[in-house]
């Protein structure tokens, strides 16, 4: 994340008091960790002595230092943990709108995982996107790898399922390379098409224990399965997922999007720059997205770079990718 951009030459100074002493050590971090970190994310420099803060810098990242700090204190005032990555995202946050509420993106509890993990929006574009989950029966989750699109649908199935919204979660991913190289894997149909669903089943252990998925797996409860296998079907009361959708041709796309039935929602997720689509084939979500946008009851969410919920690096090598083929054009 690049240095906001200062909005004024000048240098001031401000003092913050935090009266607990335990949560400023928290806000704080570990060998002042947290500080550390928002003074090279804003420029500004961070003294601490008792339970004082003193900031100095452009006055506009000052103001901006202040907001994330008296913000990320209220986050522990109200028993929410906060973490260095935290800290990042709350950077990240506050310098593209200040005026947004922290607390009302990371205390939304999407799902509470078999591990106690508590899964939240880390974006306010990841907001939007668990908020529309709840508001229509499809949503289309566009952007970059590592924005969360498939693991915060997946938490909102689950959570769907615990609380017996749905009766079934079913999760489809088409089987890019089906056509020619499967037939060179051993096995039965189903040990064919695994490796391409293996992301499916890392993201559902993840927030469920072993047993409970492997029991709810055999049940049928939870299936998950390659896109093709969603033909002639109609799928009631049912929270359907399908990921890598920018592989999915638009056949498919129209056949799965057709398999909704009453009580049902479908996410819909992808990243519309990484298809693998033969040269010269369409891409079905591409094609959705021109013909669905607009229309009263779908809704289509966009991630960029900054919603990268993963190593930072992954954002640079986005950026890096994106020049080289901004260059080509």
């Amino acid at each position: 994340m690049e240095k906001p951009v200062s909005k004024d030459a000048s240098t001031v100074s401000e003092k913050l008091v935090f009266p607990d002493h335990d949560l400023m050590r928290t806000l704080c971090g570990e060998q002042n960790a947290h500080l550390r970190l928002l003074e090279e994310k804003t420029g500004v420099s961070v003294n601490v002595r008792g339970n004082v803060l003193s900031l100095q810098g452009g006055d506009w990242e000052v103001e901006l230092a202040r907001k994330i700090l008296n913000q990320l204190y209220e986050l522990l005032k109200a028993d929410y943990p906060i973490y260095l990555n935290d800290v990042d995202y709350a950077i990240r946050i506050l310098s593209g709108d200040p005026s947004v509420d922290l607390k009302k993106i990371f205390k939304d509890e999407v799902y509470i995982s078999s591990k106690k993990k508590v899964i939240t929006p880390k974006t306010v574009n990841q907001k939007f996107y668990i908020d529309s989950i709840r508001r229509y029966d499809i949503v289309f989750g566009i952007g970059p790898a590592g924005t969360g699109k498939t693991y915060l649908a997946m938490a909102m199935a689950v959570a769907s399922l615990a609380k017996k919204e749905v009766n079934r979660v079913v999760l489809a991913r088409p089987a890019i390379e089906a056509g020619e190289h499967l037939g060179f894997l051993p096995g039965d149909l189903y040990e064919k098409v695994n490796p391409y669903l293996r992301p499916l089943y890392d993201a559902l252990h993840d927030m469920m224990d072993f047993d409970n998925a492997s029991r709810l797996l055999q049940q049928g409860v939870i299936e998950v399965a390659p896109i093709a296998f969603m033909r002639g079907r109609t799928l009631n009361d049912s929270f359907v997922i399908l990921d890598e959708a920018q592989n999915a041709t638009p056949e498919q796309m129209k056949m799965f999007l057709t398999r909704l039935g009453f009580s049902s929602k479908a996410v819909i997720t992808g990243d519309v720059t990484q298809t693998d689509l033969p040269n010269g084939k369409i891409s079905g979500l591409i094609q959705a997205k021109g013909i669905l946008e607009g229309i009263k009851g779908i809704q289509f969410a966009y991630f960029s770079r900054e919603d990268v919920i993963r190593h930072p690096l992954v954002q640079e090598i986005i950026d890096a990718y994106e020049k080289m083929e901004s260059e080509k054009k």
